[in-house]
């Protein structure tokens, strides 16, 4: 990823990335990263099965909330 982010900005999107209560908008919205770029740098930044668990966590979600609307 050849994002000119420092340590301190990856940890915070990672962070907000793993809250279940920050959807990817407010990610873009201050870093200006799209979701498929915040998929990538969890990826790089997270062990495998940790990732994995997030990922199937996200898609939960982002199928109940289309459940709901």
């Amino acid at each position: 990823m050849s994002l000119n982010l420092s340590n301190a900005d990856i940890s915070a999107i990672i962070e907000m990335a793993l809250s279940d209560h920050m959807p990817f908008a407010v990610i873009e919205a201050e870093f200006g990263l799209k979701a498929g770029q915040v998929k990538e740098l969890m990826r790089d930044n997270l062990k495998p099965g940790s990732y994995r668990a997030w990922r199937k966590r996200v898609r939960t979600f982002a199928d109940r909330r289309e459940n709901y609307k």
